[in-house]
């Protein structure tokens, strides 16, 4: 029987670190990645057979559970008609048409192949429809590795930004002020320094690459009113939050309207997809129709495409988000009072079907708040749970998400697992 430890050795000899995405090679937590065979529902299995209650969801998109019957029948029905075209398909149009019928903001869309691509045009996009260079992003936000984004705070309350990744020149980030999350006072220092020259701030307004952390309240408002008195765009990037949170993302939940989203994840309902949207009047900024230039031979994938629409879908039908909401409630609840039975340091928070968990006393607000919980016991957490079969995201900086297959069997076996695993780091 192949083993993990043995693929894992074989893909470092031509990947590099044996992964095509770092977080993937358990760095964090210490030990071997598990190679995944198949996935169905909530449940994934490895290479070695082992089966795991999957709380990665491939990083968002598996929202309705893996291999849903309906999606990968639209896939199927989508790839007999050709993989890929290089040209507009009616398709495209209805994914649009879907996404600017559900979120307030988006008055028109342009699909991507990524995240990444989407947050990184959404920004050319805000510069070249101000005609200013600088921008504000936030520590702890991840917003995908173009290399204006690819930037750690300074020392101080209000600072430009150093390259965080080898290869980044520091030319390429001197435009980017790095602040803290959920500190307005800072956004308005930057403003006050930097009155014309800010062409908008990106933020995820629930962020979930340093775990989940929610916004404030008063601090997107705060965002949304400087942008507003400085003429700078506000960008919400929703890849990951986007129909996750909410039906309507974090925009639907607070009511604030940004004037550009980024999407990704569960719009393209497990294949490759991203896109960018707003306001027509910016959007038509973008070529063919303006000067700033954005362009991608595999956008609006027929079968990626064929894959968001039914995946958008099954997660409007009546009920949807009810039910998902209800399964988190039961399964945070339960963690938290499992850990307080452990006499163990715990807090969690959840929003729609996207989850934070940990080592402090309290929720975090910032990346300086999560980065001094306890990452030892994460870790040891980690490797309990996934020793009683679940998965969790492999480092304590990361959200996890929960599907509609997760039903009430699967929230109880977590729980046993929770029980077991906390009574072990007691």
């Amino acid at each position: 029987m192949t083993t993990n430890q043995a693929l894992f050795d074989r893909a470092c000899l031509t990947i590099p670190g044996g992964v095509n995405s770092p977080v993937r090679a358990f760095k964090s937590v210490g030990g071997t990645p598990r190679f995944i065979a198949k996935a169905e529902g909530a449940y994934m299995w490895d290479a070695e057979g082992n089966r795991f209650i999957d709380y990665l969801g491939s990083w968002g998109p598996a929202i309705v559970g893996h291999a849903h019957p309906e999606v990968v029948e639209a896939v199927q029905e989508a790839a007999a008609r050709g993989l890929s075209y290089g040209a507009p398909t009616e398709a495209e149009i209805l994914l649009a048409e879907k996404i600017t019928q559900l979120l307030a903001p988006v008055e028109k869309v342009r699909l991507v192949s990524s995240g990444t691509e989407a947050t990184m045009s959404a920004i050319r996009l805000a510069r070249g429809a101000t005609n200013r260079n600088k921008i504000i992003k936030f520590e702890g936000c991840y917003h995908g590795h173009s290399d204006s984004l690819l930037v750690k705070a300074g020392s101080g309350l209000l600072t430009f930004g150093n390259p965080s990744s080898a290869g980044v020149p520091e030319e390429f980030v001197k435009h980017t002020l790095v602040l803290e999350f959920n500190n307005l006072d800072s956004v308005r220092a930057a403003f006050e320094a930097h009155p014309e020259d800010i062409a908008c701030i990106i933020v995820e307004p629930y962020a979930g690459n340093m775990n989940l952390i929610k916004a404030k309240a008063g601090f997107l408002e705060g965002l949304r009113s400087l942008c507003d008195e400085y003429g700078a765009l506000l960008i919400f990037d929703e890849v990951m939050t986007g129909f996750r949170a909410g039906p309507r993302g974090v925009q639907g939940i607070t009511g604030i309207m940004p004037d550009l989203i980024t999407l990704g994840k569960v719009i393209g309902g497990g294949m490759p997809v991203g896109a960018f949207g707003g306001r027509a009047d910016i959007m038509e900024h973008i070529a063919p129709l303006g000067a700033v230039y954005q362009a991608g031979t595999l956008s609006g994938n027929p079968v990626s495409v064929a894959a968001g629409l039914k995946t958008l879908e099954i997660i409007t039908r009546d009920g949807f988000y009810e039910q998902l909401t209800a399964q988190m409630e039961k399964m945070i609840t339960g963690l938290v009072e499992e850990a307080k039975k452990a006499g163990v340091t715990f807090s969690a928070d959840f929003a729609g079907g996207m989850f934070g968990l940990y080592f402090t006393e309290k929720v975090p607000t910032n990346f300086a708040e999560v980065s001094a919980s306890d990452q030892d016991a994460f870790n040891q957490f980690f490797h309990h749970m996934l020793a009683h079969g679940v998965h969790l995201a492999p480092s304590g900086f990361e959200a996890g998400f929960i599907s509609a297959a997760h039903n009430d069997e699967v929230i109880e076996e977590t729980l046993q697992a929770a029980r077991a695993s906390f009574q072990k780091l007691a």
